[in-house]
């Protein structure tokens, strides 16, 4: 079932409506939930995830104990402009979270979404990464909330699950704001921007399933999954360009490293030279890998998860 979670007035008479799917399944308010994605306009592997999970619950719906409410799109002017922020405003609509019933109309949005939301058993936020960068699939978690989290993100399939140091920047998201709410909120980082990476988000698919049969949502046995790598921001390793040209990578997103070993190049088309060349600082995996190859200097080139061997 279709619903309006909330809307705002547009200028020529038109409205800003966020909506989300209901699936309902027995005893629909024993459990909750939520899917959300789409508040970048430039990230659409949540899409097919979307699509793709609300097409297998239909199939499940037998089997499905509570309600689980999809939210394909809460950027939905965003997603339709290719633009990452609010088209008109230049926000980060992931910056003004929890909102405000009497501030701007995006405040409003905002606070709509959360009001929605909140009290659901959990909430996954997926996300992709930038045009500039791929991501493996992955959690990430802010350390004041590890401990209540980590074990659920266990559940989801994913192949590495990243417990980040708490930032000022990060108190104005919607997983952040919902976790302080008490609704427990887990943050999917996967693929590149303005493309879908369908075996990333089959993957999750069976992460979400294996989580919905151990929150006693699902009346089936929960699929085999990933047992992720968890690591923290001391075992992260950050590779930056220290030169501006065209970066060749050398390395795969996903390869083990080791420290020393290439991971790349950077050449300089005008003048048919290589400019610098980037190795790794540890032995490792590289879970963020630059995709855009036209760099500057201080452009993240990959973050390498430092003690790994495949």
């Amino acid at each position: 079932m279709i619903e309006t979670v909330v809307k705002a007035p547009l200028p020529v008479g038109e409205e800003l409506v966020i909506q989300k799917n209901r699936i309902a399944g027995a005893d629909p308010k024993s459990h909750r939930l939520a899917i959300v994605t789409g508040t970048h306009g430039d990230e659409l592997e949540g899409q097919y995830v979307a699509w793709q999970l609300a097409r297998v619950l239909e199939e499940k719906k037998d089997r499905l104990q509570g309600t689980v409410d999809i939210y394909p799109a809460l950027n939905p002017l965003g997603i339709s402009t290719i633009y990452r922020g609010l088209p008109g405003f230049d926000l980060d609509m992931n910056r003004i979270f929890p909102g405000s019933r009497n501030e701007t109309m995006y405040e409003y949005i905002a606070n709509g979404i959360i009001r929605d939301i909140k009290g659901a058993d959990l909430c996954i936020d997926i996300h992709a990464s930038n045009i500039f960068l791929r991501e493996i699939p992955q959690v990430r978690i802010n350390e004041k909330t590890a401990t209540m989290l980590t074990p659920l993100a266990k559940l989801l399939n994913m192949d590495f699950i990243w417990i980040h140091s708490a930032a000022t920047v990060l108190e104005s998201t919607l997983a952040y704001s919902l976790n302080m709410l008490n609704t427990k909120t887990l943050v999917v980082e996967m693929g590149v921007g303005m493309r879908i990476t369908q075996s990333y988000g089959d993957q999750l698919i069976t992460g979400i399933l294996s989580v919905m049969s151990h929150l006693g949502m699902l009346a089936e046995p929960a699929p085999e999954v990933k047992q992720p790598v968890v690591s923290t921001d001391g075992s992260v390793a950050f590779i930056n360009a220290d030169a501006s040209g065209f970066f060749m990578p050398q390395v795969m997103h996903g390869d083990f490293v080791n420290k020393g070993q290439p991971v790349g190049f950077i050449a300089d088309s005008l003048n048919g030279v290589t400019k610098e060349e980037l190795c790794s600082p540890v032995d490792g995996m590289v879970f963020t890998l630059r995709e855009y190859p036209v760099v500057n200097e201080g452009s993240l080139i990959a973050r390498i998860l430092g003690g790994v061997e495949p």
